[in-house]
C-alpha cells in the first residue's frame, strides 16, 4: 500500500524544527512516503519558505504544496490537504516533531495485518527545544475497547503519531474547525460515533516537541469553554460516558485555564 503524509505549516513555526521534521520523514525513514502534502496555512516567513524551497528541490514530485491565501487554522488546513492525499494510507506529521525511523513501516505493517482497524497511533517521547528527552515515553491504550473507554477522560491517540486508512474519513468525515484547539478530539468523536476501529502500537513513533509555547497555546478561555461544552453536551451524552466523564471534563477545563507552571506539573506527571 502507498503512503501519503499530511502536514500543515503556519508563520509562527520554527524553521529549524520544520527542517528536522522533514529529515525525519524522508532521509531517516525505513519506508519513505510516496507523497507528502504540505499545506501552507497563509503567509509564511522567509525562513520557512526557504525550508520549503529546499525540500521541494530534494523531493520534486513527491512534495505537493497547497497554499491557502490566509491563515485558517489547523483543522481547515488539514481538511484542505486531505483532498490532495492520493493514497490508501495517510500519516499525520507535525512540523516541529521528529519521527522515529521505523514509524511508517511499523504502522503500515500493523494495518496490513489488521484490516478491521481504521487508524493506528504510537507512543510518544517528549523532547525540549534542544532535542533532549524530557519524558521518555507517553503511553496510550492499545486496543479499540480500551481506547473507547479512555476517551471518556481524554484523547486516546496522539494526533501527530497517527496513520489512517483513507476509509476512516469516508466513515467519520473530515477535520472540522468547529472546536478550536480540539480538532483531533472532534475527529475521534466522529470516528467512534460512526463505527471506526482504533488502535495504538507499543512503539515510540514520535519525539514530540514540548516547548514553552506548548503551554501558551493552550491558555485560551474561550476555546477551553467551547471544548468543555462539547465534552459535556456531545461526547459524554452521545457515547454514554456518564457523570464520571463530566467530572474529568471539568477538571481538564480547570487545568487548561490554569497558570503555565501548573500545566507543566500536570503534563509531566499525568500525561
Amino acid at each position: 500500500m502507498k503512503l501519503s503524509v499530511l502536514m500543515s505549516v503556519y508563520y509562527k513555526e520554527n524553521p529549524i524544527f520544520f527542517d528536522k521534521a522533514f529529515e525525519s520523514i524522508w532521509f531517516k525513514q525505513t519506508v519513505k512516503p510516496d507523497q507528502i502534502v504540505l499545506v501552507k496555512d497563509g503567509f509564511l516567513t522567509r525562513e520557512l519558505d526557504e525550508v520549503i524551497n529546499k525540500w521541494a528541490n530534494i523531493l520534486e514530485n513527491i512534495l505537493k504544496i497547497v497554499s491557502l491565501p490566509e491563515n485558517r487554522g489547523l483543522a481547515y488546513a488539514l481538511s484542505e490537504g486531505l483532498h490532495h492525499c492520493k493514497y490508501t494510507y495517510i500519516a499525520r506529521v507535525d512540523t516541529d516533531d521528529i519521527n522515529a525511523p521505523e514509524r511508517f513501516e511499523r504502522q503500515i505493517n500493523f494495518l496490513n495485518c489488521h484490516p478491521d482497524v481504521d487508524v493506528v497511533g504510537t507512543y510518544l517521547s517528549e523532547i525540549d527545544e534542544n532535542g533532549d528527552i524530557i519524558k521518555s515515553d507517553v503511553k496510550y491504550p492499545l486496543h479499540h475497547e480500551e481506547l473507547f473507554k479512555f476517551f471518556s477522560k481524554r484523547d486516546p491517540l496522539a494526533h501527530p503519531s497517527v496513520l489512517f486508512r483513507k476509509n476512516f474519513f469516508i466513515k467519520a468525515g473530515s477535520y472540522s474547525p468547529d472546536i478550536p484547539m480540539g480538532e483531533d478530539t472532534l475527529l475521534w468523536y466522529q470516528g467512534f460515533k460512526n463505527g471506526c476501529r482504533f488502535s495504538n502500537i507499543s512503539y515510540v513513533g514520535v519525539f514530540f516537541r514540548r516547548t514553552t509555547n506548548f503551554y501558551k497555546r493552550r491558555a485560551n478561555w474561550k476555546k477551553s469553554i467551547i471544548l468543555l461544552k462539547f465534552r459535556l453536551c456531545k461526547i459524554n451524552r452521545d457515547l454514554n460516558y456518564g457523570f464520571k466523564a463530566d467530572i474529568y471534563a471539568i477538571l481538564y477545563f480547570l487545568m487548561s485555564i490554569s497558570p503555565n507552571w501548573i500545566k507543566k506539573i500536570v503534563y509531566q506527571y499525568f500525561r
